[in-house]
């Protein structure tokens, strides 16, 4: 019998209001017993962890993040975006379908599955395209991507602009009970935009971007779940009014939720500018992140490890951002996990491709931007990434109830570190978080019982 125990944390379950320092025994995969009957139950040859100062939760769930494969393994891998995963903390994954192919029929399909369960480090769960080729002009065969294993649709990384396509999108998805997540992009308002339309747009002579382009996105999600009664779950959010409309739908009871992504509530478009006018337009920012003895990192000017899709936008929108966090109106925390060789990022920042990778700091960013300024609770925080995307997503996971899968994250909310991008276990160092000292780390990830990244040794 495969037996781990986990001594002296303080385990945290949101999904059973659970608090309290004790231990828990997972035996064959799923968790067995938690406070003192953990250590009676265990068997003789167990394995121990133990998790003095630390915290104990489900396994973090990311809900958002590109593995590349097939077709893109220059970017990352299967193997190399997994083990990435596991090192941030997060033990199930949701993969996008932008690959080469598209995930857009059962064969795809299989094919990323069963690459999955030979090379991947934690569970992988598969998103299906909206349409075939995410080319927004015809649909995919949803049904049979649902019976091949997906567990949602999406067009990421592009956004179905036929209202009526997406309209029979939803009602084919609501007929197959698949969650339907949407990439709120209105390309004729967006254009080609670069970076969020404002001062710094202006300033640095980029082509801007505006946060409408978002807005009118997502006006037209809700119209759209309210007429067809199906749920849709905006992605990646990042405007204040995109906020404002998605809590004023739901509290007309309408099914609609949202996504943001520690980038978008810790940076703001000035970052873009360098870091003086970084410190000068959001110091608040940075005095959390940066302990005063600690050097600012120089950031120069138009770095592309800022550019993302959507922008970077303004203090507002991000302190909006955080707002609805708090309050509930967002849901899910994301990474938006899209990894880029250098060689594609070290160009003009017009030319550079849009994303940022996210698994190795998301974990310390929300732990930095939300619990250490008291904005939320660590349970609050956990809410969000573990118990309310394994409810979107209809995943068994999230909980460290009796009999439920043996996934936990033991992380230190109080570890100083300083993530350098020579040590990221990703394919691709796309971060802007070079050279920052983070607040917050996972010190062990653990799968089915198995763990897969343990640094409380180190």
């Amino acid at each position: 019998m495969n037996s781990l125990l986990i001594t002296n944390g303080r385990v945290i379950d949101p999904a059973t209001d659970l608090d309290a320092t004790q231990d828990l025994l997972i035996l064959d995969g799923k968790i067995a017993a938690l406070g003192a009957e953990a250590r009676h139950k265990a068997p003789p040859d167990f394995q121990s962890i133990d998790a003095k100062n630390c915290v104990v939760c489900p396994g973090l769930i990311d809900s958002h993040v590109h593995l590349r494969e097939p077709g893109q393994s220059a970017k990352e891998t299967i193997a190399t975006g997994t083990k990435a995963a596991a090192h941030g903390g997060f033990t199930s994954v949701l993969c996008m379908p932008n690959t080469t192919p598209a995930i857009d029929s059962p064969a795809t399909v299989v094919l990323v599955r069963e690459k999955a369960e030979k090379e991947a480090l934690v569970n992988v769960y598969i998103t299906g395209a909206i349409t075939k080729a995410i080319a927004g002009e015809e649909l995919a065969p949803i049904g049979s991507l649902k019976n091949s294993g997906i567990v949602a649709i999406t067009d990421d990384g592009h956004c179905v602009q036929n209202n009526e396509l997406m309209r029979r999108a939803m009602e084919y998805a609501r007929m197959f009970d698949l969650q339907v997540l949407d990439h709120c992009q209105d390309y004729s308002l967006v254009s080609d935009g670069v970076m969020h339309e404002g001062y710094y747009s202006t300033e640095l002579g980029l082509r801007g971007w505006p946060a409408l382009g978002e807005e009118v996105i997502v006006a037209r999600n809700i119209l759209l779940a309210e007429l067809t009664g199906t749920h849709i779950h905006c992605q990646h959010l990042s405007s204040a009014k995109s906020v404002r409309l998605i809590r004023e739908a739901k509290e007309r009871g309408i099914p609609i939720s949202g996504e943001a992504c520690p980038h978008h509530f810790t940076l703001t478009d000035a970052a873009i500018a360098g870091s003086e006018a970084f410190w000068e337009a959001d110091g608040e920012i940075l005095a959390r992140a940066f302990p005063k003895s600690h050097p600012l990192p120089v950031w120069p000017s138009y770095d592309t490890n800022f550019k993302m899709n959507p922008p970077l936008r303004t203090h507002h929108d991000r302190e909006a951002l955080i707002e609805g966090l708090a309050d509930g109106t967002i849901e899910i925390i994301g990474s938006d996990h899209a990894p880029h060789p250098d060689y594609l990022k070290e160009v003009e920042f017009d030319y550079a491709p849009f994303g940022i990778t996210g698994l190795e700091t998301e974990l310390a960013l929300s732990l930095m931007q939300l619990y250490h300024t008291g904005k939320m609770t660590l349970p609050q925080i956990l809410d969000k990434l573990t118990v309310q995307p394994a409810k979107l997503l209809r995943l068994e996971k999230g909980t460290l109830g009796i009999g439920a899968d043996g996934d936990v994250t033991i992380f230190d909310p109080e570890f100083r570190w300083i993530y350098k991008k020579e040590g990221s276990v990703s394919k691709s160092l796309n971060s802007p978080f070079h050279l920052w000292p983070m607040r917050g780390k996972a010190r062990a990830t653990i799968v089915a019982g198995k763990v897969v990244w343990n640094d409380l040794a180190g």
